[in-house]
C-alpha cells in the first residue's frame, strides 16, 4: 500500500512535468518531421523540389538547404524516409558529407521556429527577405557610366508626372510585360529599363532574360527579369510611371477623385471679330474636356476671356470613357505649346487677358492627335508648327530605323 504523503506528493509534482511528446517521438525528431513536411508541401504545390540557384526565392533556397542537408545525416533519413512519397531523399545532395560536429540537434534547432512555433520561414541565423534584397541590389548595382545620356530622361519623366501626362500606377502581376523603355519607382528610387536581352532558358525550363536598369541616382544593375519582378512584389510601394505610349494611361477602370465616368472633348472656333482671330478662323481652334454638355460650358462664352469674349462654335466632339480631364486638356496643351495663340484681349472689366487654350492648329491634325491618344501612341509624335503636321520624334525614328536595319 502507498503512503499517502508520497501520493500526495507526486500529484502535486505532476503539474510541472513535462509533456509528453505527441506520437511518442522526442522532441527533435518532431521539429525535423515538421520542416520536412514544409519542404513537401512546396513540393506539392510547385510541381518540383527547391532549388539553390540565386534567382529562386529565399524561402525556396533555404528549403533546398535543408533537403540536402537532410539527405546527408542518417539520422533524419531513418526519421523521414516512410514519409519520403515523393522520392525527395533520392534525389542527389550538394553536401557531400555532414560536418563532424553537425548533428540532428542542430538541424532541429535550426528548423525551430525563433517565437516557438515549428515554423520552418522563421529560422535562426537567416536574414528576412527584406534585408537579403536590401544586399542584393546593393551588391547589383554600380555606377552608370554613360548617366548623363539617361538623365535628361529622368528629368521629363519628373515633368510628366506635375503636368498628369504620366500617371503613377499599382504594379499588378500579368497586366503588362516589362519592356526597354519602361520607367518603375522601386523603393523610393525612379528606374528605367534601357535593354531587355534575349530570351534566357533556366534550368527549370522558363524563360527568363537580362535587364539593364537605369537608376535616377546614377548607379545601373543587371538584374533579370524575374529578379525585378519579385522586387515589386516585395514592395508595396513600388510603381509604374505609365504613358500614354502602349496605351498604358487607363481611359477605362478605377476612376480617380477629378475622373468622370464618360466625359467630352470638345474642339471650338471663336466667331470674335479681332482681326487677327478673323483672319486665321479655320485654324485656330481651342481644345477642352469636359464631363458635363458642351453645350452649358459654352453657354456664356461672350461673357469669358477664355473664349475671347465671343461665341464659339463646335466644330469637333470625342467621347471618352473614365478620362481624367485635368491630365487629358494637359496632354494637348503641351502638344500643342509651341503652336499656343499669342494675342491679348480686354476683359469685360477692362483688364488684359492672355488666353493660354487657343492654338494654331488645323482640325484634321487634332483629329490625327485624338486617334494617337487612343492607341497609344501619342508620345512618338510632336507638332511642327511651320510643317502644320504632327511629326515622329527623333527618338521614335531612330527606334524605327534600328528595328528595320
Amino acid at each position: 500500500m502507498s503512503d499517502p504523503d508520497l501520493d500526495e506528493l507526486a500529484a502535486e509534482l505532476s503539474e510541472f512535468a513535462a509533456p509528453e511528446a505527441k506520437g511518442g517521438r522526442p522532441p527533435r525528431e518532431e521539429r525535423v518531421i515538421a520542416g520536412f513536411e514544409e519542404i513537401q508541401r512546396f513540393v506539392e504545390k510547385h510541381g518540383r523540389a527547391p532549388q539553390h540557384r540565386e534567382d529562386r526565392d529565399i524561402f525556396e533556397r533555404l528549403y533546398a538547404v535543408r533537403l540536402d542537408r537532410l539527405r546527408a545525416l542518417p539520422d533524419c533519413r531513418a526519421v523521414i524516409e516512410p514519409l519520403d512519397h515523393q522520392g525527395l531523399l533520392a534525389g542527389a545532395t550538394r553536401v557531400a558529407e555532414p560536418s563532424p560536429d553537425y548533428d540532428v540537434d542542430q538541424l532541429a534547432a535550426e528548423l525551430t521556429g525563433v517565437g516557438g512555433a515549428d515554423d520552418i520561414t522563421v529560422l535562426r541565423h537567416v536574414r528576412t527577405s527584406a534585408d537579403k534584397r536590401a544586399a542584393d541590389e546593393i551588391a547589383d548595382r554600380k555606377p552608370c557610366e554613360d548617366f548623363e545620356k539617361f538623365k535628361p530622361l529622368f528629368e521629363r519623366v519628373q515633368a510628366d508626372l506635375k503636368t498628369g501626362l504620366r500617371q503613377a500606377q499599382p504594379i499588378q502581376a500579368g497586366r503588362r510585360a516589362i519592356e526597354a523603355g519602361d520607367f518603375f519607382v522601386l523603393d523610393g528610387i525612379t528606374l528605367y529599363v534601357a535593354e531587355v536581352g534575349e530570351p534566357l532558358k533556366t534550368t527549370a525550363g522558363e524563360v527568363d532574360r537580362r535587364l539593364r536598369l537605369i537608376f535616377s541616382n546614377g548607379t545601373e544593375s543587371n538584374l533579370l527579369l524575374r529578379s525585378l519582378q519579385r522586387a515589386f512584389y516585395n514592395d508595396p510601394a513600388a510603381r509604374r510611371l505609365a504613358s500614354p505610349e502602349s496605351g498604358q494611361l487607363s481611359f477605362g477602370g478605377e476612376l480617380e477623385a477629378d475622373d468622370v465616368k464618360s466625359g467630352t472633348i470638345y474642339v471650338l472656333r471663336s466667331l470674335s471679330d479681332y482681326p487677327y482671330v478673323a483672319q486665321h478662323r479655320d485654324i485656330i481652334h481651342k481644345v477642352g474636356v469636359t464631363g458635363g454638355k458642351v453645350e452649358t460650358r459654352i453657354a456664356n462664352a461672350e461673357n469669358e476671356a477664355t473664349y475671347l469674349l465671343a461665341k464659339v462654335e463646335v466644330v469637333a466632339t470625342y467621347q471618352l470613357a473614365g478620362i481624367n480631364r485635368t491630365r487629358m486638356e494637359n496632354l494637348f496643351h503641351r502638344l500643342f505649346a509651341s503652336a499656343r495663340l499669342n494675342i491679348t484681349i480686354n476683359d469685360r472689366f477692362g483688364h488684359p487677358v492672355q488666353p493660354e487654350e487657343w492654338f494654331l492648329v488645323p482640325l484634321f491634325v487634332i483629329d490625327e492627335a485624338v486617334e494617337h491618344i487612343k492607341d497609344g501612341t501619342i508620345t512618338k509624335y510632336v507638332y511642327d508648327p511651320k510643317a502644320a503636321r504632327l511629326v515622329k520624334t527623333v527618338s521614335a525614328s531612330r527606334a524605327e530605323d534600328e528595328k528595320a536595319g
